[in-house]
């Protein structure tokens, strides 16, 4: 990622540390309430992080990736895929 988005990103999620919620944090779908999704355009591309603050004492980034779906708007299943299976990762390492 380009360093501009880089520092956007980080600016949400430094938010998220501290218990708030960044105006260009929006719901990601699919994984229910906690899951989260800021998206920072940089240079005509768009780049996304998607995170989980759904425990008392952690913010997770589940993934970080540009926007290129083939498909027109709707997120890879790739990537789709890959949230899922980092959210269940984090899920496990926190209850530990």
């Amino acid at each position: 990622m380009p360093e501009p988005a880089i520092r956007g990103i980080g600016i949400a999620l430094g938010i998220a540390q501290y218990g708030g919620k960044h105006p260009s944090a929006k719901p990601w779908k699919g994984e229910g309430p906690g899951v989260l999704e800021v998206v920072q355009d940089f240079d005509g591309d768009m780049f996304r992080a998607i995170y989980t603050v759904k425990f008392a004492k952690a913010v997770y980034v589940l993934h970080c990736f540009q926007k290129k779906s083939p498909t027109g708007i709707k997120t890879a299943k790739s990537d789709i895929s890959l949230v899922s299976q980092r959210l269940k990762a984090a899920q496990r390492e926190y209850e530990i």
